[in-house]
């Protein structure tokens, strides 16, 4: 009798011991795996990841705020001064840069990919430099990720072109916006179609040169 009850037992035991295992394995089997970062990967907007045509630096220069550059120059402000003669720190003095060359700061240890880009800073390769000075200057000492903001690099490069005893450089023409109407609501020309005989300039006005404007 104890033989019968014993092996009953033991065939429950086996049994329950198979259906655990079957649990186990099932569970590891159909088991959902979480990504190790959560959220869905999306292009990025200021690469190109098909989003709306990025505003011109001429506009955004057109509406930048110097004021709100002087708070931007606040991340600068740890490698670089700004005043009238003073020290070079990590990076040289930045007094007048706009319009100067770019290693143009005597005695500053510039690296060579900086000092090899040609021409000067002006508007536009100011942007580049602060969007990614390693892109811009690829093996410049310049430890500085950059400014993803355009806005913010607009109202820098502003506060730095009011920052020099040179006269600032006159800020490119703001492009007009797509489908803005003519300056006084007049018509655009056609320009498929001729001039009246009676509408041509006097040959002697056309020639005529314009005023010269009034030096600073």
């Amino acid at each position: 009798m104890d033989n019968r009850n014993n092996t009953i037992a033991g065939w429950v035991l086996f049994a329950g011991i198979c259906a655990l295992g079957f649990s186990v394995g099932s569970s590891m089997l159909f088991a959902g795996h979480a990504p190790e970062t959560p959220g869905f990967p999306i292009e990025d907007a200021e690469a190109g990841g098909g989003g709306e045509a990025a505003v011109p630096l001429a506009n955004l220069l057109a509406a930048a705020d110097a004021a709100k550059g002087e708070t931007v120059f606040a991340k600068c402000a740890a490698c670089h001064t700004i005043n009238s003669g003073g020290a070079n720190g990590i990076g040289p003095n930045l007094w007048g840069a706009l319009g100067k060359a770019h290693g143009h700061v005597p005695g500053f240890a510039y690296s060579d990919a900086l000092k090899s880009v040609p021409g000067n800073w002006d508007f536009a390769s100011m942007d580049e430099w602060l969007k990614s000075p390693r892109k811009y200057a690829p093996g410049t000492k310049m430890s500085f990720a950059g400014l993803s903001s355009a806005e913010d690099r607009a109202n820098l490069i502003v506060y730095m072109n009011n920052q020099g005893s040179n006269l600032p450089l006159p800020a490119p023409e703001a492009a007009p916006a797509e489908g803005a109407e003519p300056a006084d609501g007049a018509a655009p020309a056609d320009a498929t179609a001729p001039a009246p005989a009676d509408s041509a300039a006097p040959a002697d006005a056309a020639a005529a040169p314009a005023p010269a404007e009034a030096a600073n």
